[in-house]
């Protein structure tokens, strides 16, 4: 079975999503006949490359909420994150293009890195004081995955290097209907949105493996769409 994950770094139910994904996924009796791909949806690509904005600040420009406000929404995620066994920081992170960033993945795929290198962005990202929008820093994580260097450095300089890879993916998901991140796919069959809980992804898989059609999940969860909207507490 190939389950495909559409997703951005920049999307917090994305990094939840993922981990109870996994947890769902090690509940599952097939896992080890199981292969997983990542794939690209980019929340904001229309954003201008190396420009940067506090996390905190663009919440509160894009939702008409005062800093904090702004500062208690990422708390809820936050204890959200925490209550999964992850890393989340609300003070301090960024937010920004991620082109670059689903480029690298895309080269981490073609040499079997690729999750190695989407965990540590991840955790550089919510769980670090580390700036996954610098290109040095994206390198060391590159480095830290098991890529070469070299080949790291050479595709974050040339801007046209997986460009067609990372555009091809966001194809796909519009055509198959995505329109909010994260989204996993079963098969090409059944389609699940947002950061469920562990026990609905391990009863698709079983759903799906057996040849039943998957049920939709009762209530829809957490995920983020374009433009960087993503679901958010109120407070």
């Amino acid at each position: 079975m190939r389950v495909e994950i559409w997703s951005d770094i920049a999307c917090p139910w994305c990094y939840i999503g993922k981990a109870r994904f996994a947890k769902g996924l090690a509940g599952f009796a097939h896992r080890d006949e199981v292969e997983v791909v990542f794939r690209s949806f980019e929340l904001d690509p229309h954003g201008a490359k190396g420009v940067t904005s506090p996390v905190e600040e663009m919440i509160a420009r894009k939702y008409g909420r005062t800093l904090d406000e702004a500062r208690a929404m990422e708390e809820h995620v936050a204890a959200t994150a925490h209550a999964e066994g992850l890393e989340y920081r609300t003070a301090g992170r960024d937010h920004g293009n991620t082109f670059d960033i689903h480029r690298l993945l895309h080269l981490a795929a073609a040499r079997g890195r690729q999750e190695e290198l989407l965990d540590l962005t991840f955790r550089a990202h919510f769980g670090e004081e580390r700036s996954v929008f610098d290109r040095e820093v994206l390198a060391g994580l590159a480095v830290e995955a098991g890529l070469d260097e070299d080949e790291a450095r050479a595709v974050l300089a040339d801007d046209s290097a997986y460009a067609g890879q990372v555009r091809a993916d966001e194809r796909e998901a519009a055509e198959l209907g995505a329109n909010a991140v994260p989204f996993f796919v079963l098969d090409r069959r059944y389609g699940i949105s947002g950061g469920q809980p562990a026990e609905v992804f391990t009863r698709a898989l079983e759903q799906a493996w057996a040849g039943r059609e998957v049920e939709e999940p009762s209530a829809g969860a957490e995920a983020c769409e374009p433009d960087g909207a993503c679901a958010v507490p109120q407070v």
